[in-house]
């Protein structure tokens, strides 16, 4: 199956296409704008594309990261995806930021559980756990930083993201980053049937932390 994998959740505006028959990311491309996703997205699909050597209508499934992370940028992606989607005729699945970090890590520190958490600001973390398998062990959620912390304090396992420095004080800065090609990995493996994918953010931004999501405002 052939995978066009979105990422524009974050300072990268980022697209990589991947055969998942082959375990093979065949083309990629990713640039570090901040702002900007919805002028640079489309010329950086057509980078990866033509790496990759195949036509647009090739692809057999989109997959889009849905957040937490810039509230314009996962704007801007998950409607390319369902977009995308649409006209070839083909699923389109939602990554979270979360899972993908969690495992970038995973590859660095195989047979451990992975704890994902996001500096929201505002004395919020955004906060999911994997086990070793890379399965998630809960629902992703916000929450206070003293309530991560005392979460934290009891994990048996890797922290990843740039909450880390806030949750282990002898870690060094962390940044949030979503290697576009475990997008398209962990793309490959969603559950089509799911629904489109939708940006994740369940509050307003002057609600109080709760659990599920809100986008991360960068």
């Amino acid at each position: 199956m052939i995978i066009l994998a979105l990422d524009t959740a974050g300072v990268d505006c980022a697209a990589a296409v991947y055969d998942s028959g082959r375990n093979t990311v065949l083309g990629e491309a990713s640039d570090m704008i901040g702002k900007g996703h919805a002028e640079h997205l489309m010329g950086i699909v057509d980078r990866a594309l033509d790496q990759a050597g195949i036509a647009l209508s090739a692809v057999e499934r989109i997959a889009v990261t849905v957040g937490p992370g810039s509230f314009t940028g996962i704007r801007v992606g998950v409607a390319a995806a369902r977009g995308f989607a649409l006209s070839l005729g083909v699923p389109a699945v939602g990554v979270t930021t979360l899972a993908v970090m969690a495992e970038a890590e995973r590859q660095r520190s195989p047979g451990q559980a992975v704890l994902a958490a996001m500096d929201a600001k505002r004395n919020e973390i955004y906060l999911q756990s994997f086990d070793p398998a890379g399965r998630p062990l809960d629902e992703a959620r916000a929450v206070t930083t003293e309530d991560a912390q005392a979460f934290a304090a009891d994990f048996d396992g890797a922290i990843t993201g740039s909450a880390t420095p806030l949750l282990r004080p002898n870690a060094g800065e962390q940044a949030n980053h979503f290697p576009i090609s475990i997008v398209a990995r962990l793309g490959a493996a969603a559950d089509p049937s799911s629904g489109k994918p939708k940006p994740l953010y369940l509050r307003g931004p002057d609600a109080k932390p709760q659990a599920g999501f809100a986008i991360a405002r960068v």
